[in-house]
């Protein structure tokens, strides 16, 4: 989208003042707009979007609102449109939510450093209060350079000061180091907005001007996220006083001190409810005595007489992989509970708030593996679907932290499915291996997470992310998440489970596993040390990780060799579904690398394990 003429574009008669409102999504402007425009509002899109956008002539001044946006940019249409309308503003209405000030000054640095004047609205000084946020207005508007009017617009108070305040509207203290970069650029397009836009590689706003974006943008950015972090740390002071309880607990869950102790006592609770309590009780009823005591014999009774099971179609249908046997048990009576019981627990977590302080909690470990604290949402959905939590990677903030979350979830984090498998088999080895096992893995994460950030250049970026009210989890909005994602779930694996049953099926009849498994003896024999049958699991993984997984529950293997065989399966190439998104989102060249390397890592590790302990 090429950049407007605002006066054009929207009729703007000559000669009057344009006054434009601009805040991040959720900070009430909508309430400012209407208090300075009455009943005279005309909405219209914007030309060449979708989007509406409010304006309205009052006396010799035009309003003009914006979409809700975390920077002026040319990302996406909410962030050319406010782009474009604030280039063309006379003063700039900031408004700004008092509680999350380390977000929304992002913005109001940038619309100071573009030269325009302006008036910074601080709205919801009274939610700051309460959640103990005291904020010294006098030296926040010294560092920022323009007027700052505290407000809470919802009940009217403050919005007659920002009115007034208008008529102080000034330019604000830019970055000091802009003053060196744009001075040349200034000069060719006369206008210093433009002339940062271009700095910061702004494509349209260089296209009018007939030169190329020049890509500071990550040093500019950078720069103002500093300015922004030193401001805060100089304005706001935290005290209980006034604080309610939910707003200290969710201090104490970010502090280090207490937070990590409160994510150990909430790991545990979902490790008791669907590893001791899903996968022993739920799974002993529905897998050995619904499925395997009522469900097979009746099918089996059913179909036999009509196909034998030793012919090929009765092997194929209700043989040891029979599609009517193993697969249905397997889905119905192991996974489908376990998955259950896992999106039960990750809805829980979401639903009550907690799951972006975990994120605020772990930013700086997660800094050491290249990732911000926002990386542990797709890692956290990782472990119900990689599938999705890979395409989740593109809420990450660069190419380079996308990069590194793909690999990880590929590699390192078994999916709700497989987990559930996994968590099954280790309750039947003990607590002394079930923690062996989370060292082994959680060290893989670490040492991988670590060399990429090593090996790729560049830094990850710093973490901006809305923290809702902790709150009560809704039972209704939790049964409506766990069952749209079971439903997806069922929907997505039946036809993948009985696709695999029928391939191991087919390669059983011919002989062709046991060759097969001869083949890969050298591996899982010699360097694994695991009976050659769990070739068989290796190769079912290929269809589904938790497939795999599946295939070795039944498998007379020794404490140490499951240790060594969960290990492998769980660093193990990701399912058909995880490898075409991660095609999708990475390109071929990456996905490529991606998956030889993994399946190489995975039988190194597991060789190497196995040595040491069998």
């Amino acid at each position: 989208m090429a950049c407007h003429d605002l006066n054009q574009d929207l009729n703007i008669p000559a000669g009057v003042r344009k006054i434009v409102l601009a805040g991040n999504p959720n900070v009430g402007k909508s309430v400012f707009f209407n208090a300075f425009t009455g009943l005279y509002v005309d909405v219209s899109n914007f030309p060449g979007t979708t989007l509406e956008i409010s304006h309205a002539r009052v006396g010799s001044d035009f309003i003009l609102d914006t979409p809700g946006v975390y920077g002026v940019s040319s990302f996406n249409d909410e962030e050319k449109v406010a782009r474009d309308v604030i280039l063309g503003a006379d003063i700039v209405i900031n408004v700004v939510n008092a509680v999350h000030l380390e977000r929304d000054l992002f913005l109001t640095q940038q619309i100071i450093d573009m030269g325009i004047p302006m008036v910074v609205a601080l709205n919801m000084v009274d939610e700051a209060t309460r959640q103990g946020i005291t904020i010294d207005i006098k030296e926040l508007e010294r560092l920022l350079g323009v007027p700052v009017i505290p407000t809470v617009a919802v009940k009217g108070q403050g919005l007659k000061e920002v009115k007034q305040a208008v008529a102080r509207a000034r330019r604000g203290n830019s970055l000091p180091e802009l003053e060196e970069m744009l001075p040349l650029l200034q000069h060719r397009t006369h206008s210093r907005a433009e002339a940062l836009l271009i700095l910061e590689g702004d494509p349209y706003v260089a296209a009018r001007h007939h030169l190329k974006p020049i890509d500071r943008q990550e040093e500019i950015y950078l720069a103002r996220r500093r300015r922004v972090d030193a401001i805060v740390a100089a304005v706001i002071k935290e005290t209980s006083t006034g604080a309610s309880w939910g707003t200290r607990l969710s201090r104490w869950m970010m502090q280090p001190l207490t937070g990590i102790p409160i994510l150990l006592v909430a790991l545990w609770l979902l490790y008791e409810f669907i590893g001791v309590f899903i996968a022993q009780t739920v799974v002993g009823i529905t897998e050995d005595i619904i499925m395997k005591g009522y469900y097979e014999p009746f099918i089996r009774n059913l179909i036999s007489p009509w196909l034998p099971p030793t012919s090929v179609p009765g092997a194929l249908l209700i043989g040891e992989f029979g599609i009517l046997t193993m697969t249905v048990t397997y889905i119905l009576g192991l996974l489908l509970p376990l998955v259950l019981g896992f999106y039960l627990g990750l809805s829980t977590l979401e639903d009550s708030g907690y799951l972006p302080r975990i994120a605020v909690l772990v930013d700086r470990a997660l800094m050491r593996l290249g990732l911000n604290g926002r990386g542990i949402i797709p890692i956290i959905l990782g472990f119900g679907c990689v599938t999705a939590a890979t395409i989740t990677t593109r809420l990450l903030g660069s190419n380079r932290e996308r990069r590194i979350a793909t690999f990880l979830l590929a590699m390192a984090i078994p999916c709700s499915a497989q987990l559930a498998v996994i968590t099954s088999m280790l309750v039947r080895l003990g607590h002394g291996y079930t923690i062996l096992y989370i060292i082994l893995i959680g060290s893989i994460l670490v040492l991988t997470g670590t060399a990429l950030n090593w090996l790729l250049p560049g830094q990850p970026s710093d973490l901006f992310i809305d923290l809702p009210p902790l709150r009560w989890p809704q039972p209704v909005n939790i049964l409506k998440k766990t069952a749209t994602r079971a439903s997806s779930f069922i929907q997505e694996a039946a036809p993948l489970f009985a696709g695999g049953a029928l391939v191991i099926g087919i390669l059983q009849v011919t002989g062709l596993l046991a060759a097969l498994q001869n083949l890969l003896a050298p591996v899982t024999v010699n360097w694994l040390q695991l009976p050659k049958e769990t070739a068989t699991a290796f190769i079912m993984g290929f269809v589904r990780r938790d497939f795999g997984a599946a295939g070795l529950y039944s498998l007379p293997l020794t404490p140490a060799q499951s240790l060594v065989a969960l290990t492998t399966i769980t660093i193990f190439v990701p399912c058909i579904a995880s490898a075409l998104v991660i095609f999708k989102e990475r390109g071929w060249r990456e996905g490529v690398i991606i998956w030889p390397t993994i399946l190489l890592l995975a039988f190194l590790i597991g060789g190497v394990i196995s040595h040491i302990l069998i």
